[in-house]
């Protein structure tokens, strides 16, 4: 029996990262954004890309769906290289991403269920009357059941952002993906969704991917992050946010989580 569990830590140690970034240099021409970026997120985690205004949060996420291609180096998913791959095996790779835009990006034209169902009508064989039951069954998961039928003119921008979160994960999505979620909501609003996402993580399984500043938000689901700073345009701190805040030795990295609000505890701390 000892010998089995050896033999299933082994292959778990084995089985290569859901997510790995190595050595990216994101550039635009000769400016270079952010280089020396290194980082792994395991299965089922929620990894939370933060930082202060313009050090390139949502660059960096568009490196990671293939929006943008890096200056240097790669990225794997599962241990097959995104970066390398060609257009086929790379769009297969799209298809296990959900991705959530920080203005909802939902076609004003369409009610709620049709923006829920584009993805489905394009990359599944459904009906379109089953396309319809599944868009509502997404909907009902973020809480939108009875909406189907609204514009997203006719709702607020909270009820907006998990549209676009039915529509992430209308194919069931292995990797989530959230840029500034919280972007323009109130505090209740924003917790609302922070819950959602935990939800979303739990029910499919899915790994998650968030560019955010906020600190509650930051708090409350991430398990593990990486901390971008913009003046010497490298990655400076990873890890679990909490312990990055409680345990760091860098003030940058300190400043950042506390905003300043527990400066003279860190000072005491380190002192």
């Amino acid at each position: 029996m000892a010998a089995e569990n050896i033999q299933t830590a082994a292959a778990a140690d084995s089985t290569p990262p859901h997510i790995e970034v190595r050595n990216l240099t994101m550039a635009y021409g000769s400016f270079v954004v952010m280089k020396n970026i290194n980082f792994t997120v395991k299965r089922k985690e929620i990894f939370i890309i933060m930082g202060g205004s313009g050090c390139g949060k949502s660059t960096l996420l568009r490196h990671l769906i293939g929006l943008l291609e890096p200056a240097a180096g790669e990225v794997f998913y599962s241990g097959v290289s995104f970066t390398k791959s060609g257009p086929d095996q790379r769009q297969a790779m799209l298809r296990r991403f959900g991705v959530l835009y920080q203005g909802g990006a939902l076609w004003s034209s369409m009610t709620l269920a049709q923006n829920v169902g584009l993805p489905l009508g394009e990359f599944t064989n459904l009906s379109p009357a089953e396309i319809r039951e599944v868009a509502a069954l997404k909907l009902a998961m973020v809480g939108l059941k009875g909406f189907e039928d609204f514009y997203p003119s006719q709702i607020s921008g909270g009820m907006q952002k998990r549209a676009g979160l039915a529509r992430a994960i209308a194919l069931d999505p292995e990797v989530l993906f959230f840029d500034e979620p919280s972007a323009g909501l109130d505090p209740i609003t924003s917790r609302l969704l922070d819950d959602l996402i935990l939800e979303m993580r739990e029910s499919l399984g899915s790994t998650v991917v968030v560019v955010t500043h906020e600190l509650a938000s930051i708090f409350a689901i991430g398990d593990n992050s990486v901390l971008l700073d913009a003046d010497s345009r490298t990655p400076i701190a990873y890890g679990n946010p909490r312990e990055l805040r409680d345990h760091s030795e860098d003030p940058r990295v300190v400043r950042f989580l506390t905003r300043g609000e527990q400066g003279a505890k860190s000072v005491q701390r380190h002192g």
